[in-house]
Order: structure tokens, then sequence, then C-alpha cells
């Protein structure tokens, strides 16, 4: 082990201590701390980096295998580091775009605008294509340097302290560390890829583009490398500023039911979502404060879902709503959530215990990220196999539920969610989704006739392919069938021989000038018809 990653552990070690985390693992702490073991964790991840922070970030959407204390704890985590130099910034942008950053943009500010633990934002003006255009004015996003290597030896570190835990505590291996930091690894190393984010950007606003529930900035891909971003700037007002948001007079019902709205059709309507809708990535555009509408950035993280779990994910939701547990428990099974085994009575009623408190409450005060946890914490006991396809849904859908209280809470989820799930339920099983499923399908049907056509002639041609082997198989029915009548023909001369024998043989005695010889005809007759119909038989 090299002295760097030795000096890392014992930092690792030293914070641990500090904020009494040995009692993850068993361990007594030398000096009580009163404050909650959650809180505790958060902080100590906080002091150690932002590649922690980031490894917080994802536990955090991991309900199903962390206490619920723990996991909204850390899903306070906030993304702030300090910023590197602007002169470094400028570099790397040069060197990606081979150009001096004079030549690229008008204006450049070297000062960043926000900085986070993968990358910082520079705002800039581009070249003006014209003496009337003032030029664009764009963010610059650009990786921190270095940052692939750090978040590399971090990863490492991580995995060997996930194998330690895994090896000496019964109880971390309940929670697969190991699998959780593959899960952290495969999501930011895709964040490290700032052109598979540009490609996301643009997924998004050509989904939404004249939308009033939102706006994505436009994409400028001729300034756009894996490590630089060029983004159209938007002006709108964090999500965090609520009393100024407040003060201004904004409507936060339209405003938190909108945001559900955003939620269920990216997920059900066009299955690209934004999955990382904390606070810092959401803006408002108040121009109207009686129709606000969202702004949204940052889309390094993004999820689909497979046609399946979107309709299981969709039945779940309307059983739930419709307190239809047994349906619930069916749909758990059938996608094998569950194992096969599992009795699907007490699912049933331990669902049926998780839900019924639950929904003795007004719906407006139903909350969904609740009542997930508290589902997870059931499903554990009948060993639910955690489905990685549905973390970052989780996880979005936690965010949304958390910041539509926040604006208003007598927010009713239910109430905005239900007819788009309805909606998209109808739509799929529905005469539409067959007539435009045909409507795709014929086009590709069109092109390949002619290929056919061809086909067919060939085999027609060599006597080979589907006409060949339709030929193969006529002919092969008629040597049977002409088989099958030399046999009967054997069958009928056998049979009437061996009445012939019969015959020769009762006559025997009674006229024996005109049948002399019968006794030796008879036994050469039946004989000889035996002989046929047994091998007539066996064939």
């Amino acid at each position: 082990m090299s002295i760097k990653r030795l000096q890392r552990l014992w930092t690792i070690q030293r914070v641990a201590r500090r904020y009494a985390l040995g009692e993850f693992f068993g361990k007594p702490p030398r000096r009580p701390d009163p404050r909650p073991r959650g809180e505790r964790l958060r902080l100590a991840l906080q002091e150690l980096g932002p590649i922690f922070v980031k490894l917080g970030q994802a536990l955090s959407t991991r309900p199903d295998v962390l206490p619920p204390d723990i996991a909204i704890e850390l899903s306070l985590l906030q993304d702030r580091v300090p910023p590197f130099g602007g002169d470094e910034a400028q570099r790397i942008v040069e060197k990606a775009l081979g150009k001096p950053i004079h030549e690229l943009f008008d204006e450049f500010d070297s000062t960043p605008l926000a900085s986070a633990s993968i990358a910082q934002v520079h705002t800039a003006r581009l070249k003006p294509t014209s003496p009337q255009d003032p030029g664009f004015e764009v963010i610059v996003k650009v990786l921190r340097p270095g940052i692939d290597k750090t978040i590399h030896d971090d990863v490492q570190l991580m995995y060997l302290l996930a194998d330690l835990a895994e090896r000496f505590n019964a109880s971390a291996r309940r929670v697969r560390p190991r699998a959780i930091v593959a899960e952290y690894e495969k999501i930011v190393f895709d964040e490290l890829d700032l052109m598979r984010e540009a490609g996301n950007a643009a997924q998004l606003r050509r989904n939404w583009l004249g939308s009033e529930l939102i706006y994505h900035p436009a994409v400028f891909f001729d300034y756009t490398r894996e490590n630089v971003l060029v983004m159209e700037r938007i002006r709108g007002i964090s999500i965090r500023e609520l009393d100024r948001l407040r003060g201004m007079g904004v409507d936060f019902k339209v405003l938190g039911e909108r945001g559900v709205e955003i939620f269920f059709k990216q997920t059900f309507r066009d299955n690209f979502f934004h999955a990382d809708m904390h606070p810092g990535n959401i803006f408002v555009d108040a121009s109207n404060v009686r129709n606000p509408s969202y702004i949204a950035v940052d889309f390094g993280i993004v999820g689909q879902l497979s046609a399946s779990d979107q309709r299981y994910l969709a039945e779940n939701l309307l059983a739930f709503f419709n307190r239809d547990y047994r349906r619930v428990a069916e749909l758990h099974l059938e996608s094998e959530w569950v194992p096969s085994g599992t009795r699907l009575e007490d699912f049933e009623a331990a669902i049926r215990t998780v839900c019924e408190p639950i929904f003795q409450k007004p719906l407006s005060e139903i909350s969904f990220g609740v009542f997930l946890l508290r589902l997870f914490q059931v499903a554990r006991r009948f060993n639910y196999q955690v489905q990685p396809q549905l973390v970052l849904l989780q996880k979005t859908l936690l965010n949304i539920e958390g910041l539509g209280r926040q604006l208003y809470p007598e927010l009713d989820l239910w109430k905005t969610a239900k007819p788009i799930l309805e909606e998209w339920m109808r739509s799929r099983l529905g005469p539409s989704r067959f007539f435009n499923q045909a409507k795709r399908d014929i086009p590709a049907l069109a092109e390949s006739l002619p290929l056919l056509a061809q086909q067919l002639v060939r085999n027609f041609e060599r006597g080979d392919g589907l006409d060949g082997r339709l030929r193969a198989s006529i002919e092969q029915l008629r040597q049977e069938m002409r088989e099958n009548k030399r046999d009967q023909r054997r069958t009928l001369i056998g049979a009437a021989l061996i009445v012939s024998a019969s015959l020769l043989w009762a006559f025997d005695g009674v006229r024996p000038a005109l049948i002399a010889g019968a006794p030796m005809a008879s036994w050469l007759l039946g004989g000889a018809g035996v002989l046929l119909w047994w091998t007539s038989r066996r064939r």
C-alpha cells in the first residue's frame, strides 16, 4: 500500500474518531457525542471532501438498505467545495477547444459563478455573429483538473474499506457496502463525461421545448468536449431563495403541483427523467408570479426504465392508491422483486400493516417519501431484491416531494399524479397504442418487402430456404404415403393368406380328392401371410 493511501486511511480514521463513527461498527465511542448518528456521519463525509460527499449523496438514495434516520440526514448533503483557479480553468478550455480564450469568447469571467466537487462554472459571452448581435450569454462548465485520478484513488480506497467491513462486521454485510461503492462508481464516472451531460440536456430540452412548466438551456456542441461544456446561461431565482420568492408573491401551490407533474411526465410520458433534482439544480422563472415555471440545470445524472418496469411501477402506484394490497403483492412476485417462494398472503398482510395507518390521513397529509421508507423496511423481511433501475427514481421522487411540501405543505401528490398515471395506462392498453406501434413498424416492413421478395425468388431458383424446406416436407410426406400404401397392401395380402390357410386347414380330410396336399399348402400360405402381416405392422 502506497504512503499516500496510508495517509488517506489515517485521515479517515481520525475523522471517524472525532465524530464517534465507531458506533456503526459496534464499537462504543471513547467520548459520547450527543448529536444524532446520521448528523455525525453527514458532517464526517463533508470533512473528508467532495468524493465522500458524493458517496453520501449516493447512499441517501438507498432507503432500502439504510435506516431512515441516516438516509434522511444524508440527503441534506450539499455539494459545495472551494473553487480552483480561474487561470487554470482558462488553460483547460483553451487546450480542449484548441484556440486562445479571446478567440473563443468575447468575454470570459475568470471568477467562477459556482463550484462543485466535479466541476465549476464560469460565465462568458460568445463572439457576435453580426454587428447587431450582442453575443450569446453562456456558462462554461470545466472539470476539475486531475479529478478523474482523485476519484479513482478514493474509489479504490472505498472498495478496500467495504471489503474490510463485509469481512469483519456481520451487520455491514447486509447493507452490501461493496455493491453500494460499485453503484456510486458508475454514477460518478458518468458525471466525468461532459459530452454525455450535453446529450442528456439536449434530449430533455427536445422533450419539453415549448412547455410552460419547465425550461432547459440550449447546448453549444461546437464548444463542448469531454471536460468542457458550453450552455446557454439562464436567468432565474434559486429554489433555495424561498423568502425572496414569497416576497414577490409567487404562487407556491402552482409551483409545487407543477414539480410533481414534471416528474411523472418525465418518468412515464418521456421515460427520460432528470435524476439529480436537488435544490441547487432548480431555478424558478418568476416573470409571471401567478404562473411560475421551473428552469433546470446540471444534467449529469438521468434515468430511464424498461417498458416492463414502467408498467409495474404505474400499476403498483395505482394499486396503492386504491388500497389493493393483494395486487401490490402479486406485482412484486410477478416482477421477481421478492423471491418466488414468498407466500402471497403473508406479504399482502405486511403491506396492509404499513399502508393502512397512513391512508387513515387525508391524502394531502400522506408523505410518499415516508411511505416508501416504511415499505422498504417491510420488504427487507421478505428478502426484497434491490432494483438498481429504480434507485434513481426513488431518490428523485423523494427530492421532488420534499421540495413540493416545502413550497406548499398541503400539496396533494396523488391528486396531481393519479390522472397522469391513469392516462398513461390507457395509452398503453388502448387502441391508439396499437395504431401508433403499427405506424412505427409499417415503414420498416415496407422497406423490407423488396428484400423479402428477392429472397423468395432466390429460394425458388435454388430450391432451398423456406420454399425448399416446404417442398422437401411435401416430398417426404408423399414418400411416407407411398410406403404406407405398400404396407397396407402387404397387410391385406398377409391377412388373405392367413384366411386361405385357415380354410384349407378346415377342409382337410373332408374332400381329399379336391384338396390334395391341403395341410402342406395351409402351412405355407399361413406362414407367408404371418410374415407379410408382421413386417408391414413393424414398419
